[in-house]
């Protein structure tokens, strides 16, 4: 899709572009081609010189260079071209507050499922993070990646797309977990367990080290991650539907992963009665 935008160019916004998607000018390409594009003569050498430099990024496999030009409502757009260097990452905390810190890390990159945990491999996500160039994460402009920057006194530069705001613009609203349901995805055990009950697995772990209360929380954090690439194709593909380009640019929504690990659904219930007694009282 990527090859189809002219609306990262400055100056152009959507409905310049959808001007010249109407004249037949679907892409980069068709656009140097054309004898004289229905432009201005300004916008034309704006276009021109924006399309060399584009294909260089391309070429480079450089998603920031189109991340920091395209508006947030069209970072989507990366998604098809750099979708094999992408890395759907969420985290779990001990709270929101500042004071607060990680307990789990689930990265996933649509061949192999990564895992860290406070304590043992935690330190290891900063140096395997930058084998990626693009981030899909839900609410993690606002969240996750500001945590882990805090966190570990590191900026991530990556280009990222964060599918809160993306299925928000396609009317699906709430948390990942109503947009989960909303696309007819079930977590079985994990149904109704939510950011809070994951501190509290990490508490039961802390004080019991009950193994299962561990594989219970990376069983829902990994669920997050690998959910995340399923909601990303759905949503690029709506999104592609907007466009001339359906028929081309769709993708083949991805078979979820076997998740490492099972919850103990024994333990869960517990934790669920006993957070039940709490607020009761």
């Amino acid at each position: 899709m990527i090859e189809n935008t002219f609306c990262h160019v400055q100056g152009i916004g959507i409905k310049t572009e959808q001007q010249l998607w109407s004249a037949a000018i679907g892409d980069w390409e068709s656009f140097s081609r054309c004898a004289q594009p229905p432009l201005s003569a300004t916008k034309i050498k704006a276009i021109t010189a924006e399309i060399e430099c584009s294909r260089d990024a391309l070429a480079a496999c450089s998603p920031e260079y189109f991340h920091c030009r395209l508006k947030p409502a069209q970072h989507w757009r990366m998604f098809r071209e750099f979708r094999h260097k992408v890395a759907y990452l969420d985290i779990e905390t001990t709270g929101l507050g500042f004071m607060d810190t990680i307990t789990t890390i689930a990265l996933y990159d649509g061949c192999g499922i990564r895992y860290y945990v406070s304590g043992d491999n935690l330190d290891r996500f900063i140096e395997d993070i930058f084998d990626y160039k693009l981030l899909v994460t839900y609410n993690g402009k606002s969240f996750d990646v500001p945590f882990i920057e805090n966190f570990f006194k590191t900026p991530l530069p990556h280009a990222h797309i964060d599918l809160r705001h993306l299925l928000n613009g396609l009317g699906y609203r709430g948390g990942l977990k109503r947009c989960e349901h909303q696309f007819g995805l079930s977590r079985d055990a994990l149904d109704g367990v939510d950011g809070y009950f994951a501190v509290l697995l990490w508490q039961e772990y802390m004080a019991t080290r009950n193994c299962r209360a561990l594989e219970t929380l990376l069983a829902y954090n990994i669920e997050d991650v690998v959910n995340l690439e399923y909601l990303m194709h759905r949503a690029y593909n709506l999104k592609v539907c907007e466009t001339p380009f359906a028929d081309n640019l769709t993708l083949d929504v991805p078979v979820r992963p076997p998740v490492p690990f099972s919850a103990d659904t024994a333990l869960v219930e517990k934790l669920r009665r006993r957070m039940m007694a709490s607020s009761y009282y």
